[in-house]
């Protein structure tokens, strides 16, 4: 199945960053932009309570879930940005190897935050993302 993002690869900057630095898509394409994916059970509870990498696996996994009720996948995906409540760098490290590893080859363009605070009990993670499809 033909994709609509194209990832962009400069080999003006560094190659440390362990994603894409810019990403396009067509204008033919249907955007789709995600609420940030919490670690929520289905009950509406905070998953994994004092576990950076378990929320954050849990937020891809909603992801994932929010993503395939919108016909696309990891890979339709055309950005992220992480956030973490967290001032240690450590913790933000934690969230975004679970991130990194989930997208794969797939390194989009990518923001990691250190935030104060997020919206539900106990949340330390959430993930926004905006993909882009081909309906053909």
């Amino acid at each position: 199945m033909p994709r609509a993002v194209t990832l962009i690869r400069s080999a003006s900057l560094s190659d440390v960053a362990e994603y894409a630095y810019a990403a396009t898509a067509p204008a033919e394409s249907r955007l789709i932009f995600l609420a940030g994916a919490c670690p929520l059970n289905e009950d509406g509870s905070t998953a994994a309570i004092g576990d950076v990498a378990g929320q954050a696996a849990k937020a891809v996994e909603n992801m994932r879930t929010a993503l395939a009720d919108s016909d696309a996948s990891l890979e339709d995906v055309i950005s992220t940005r992480v956030l973490v409540a967290s001032h240690r760098r450590e913790d933000l490290v934690t969230a975004w190897g679970v991130v990194r590893t989930a997208f794969g080859e797939h390194d989009v363009p990518s923001t990691l935050m250190g935030v104060t605070v997020l919206g539900y009990e106990g949340q330390l993670v959430e993930i926004e993302a905006v993909a882009a499809v081909l309906d053909t």
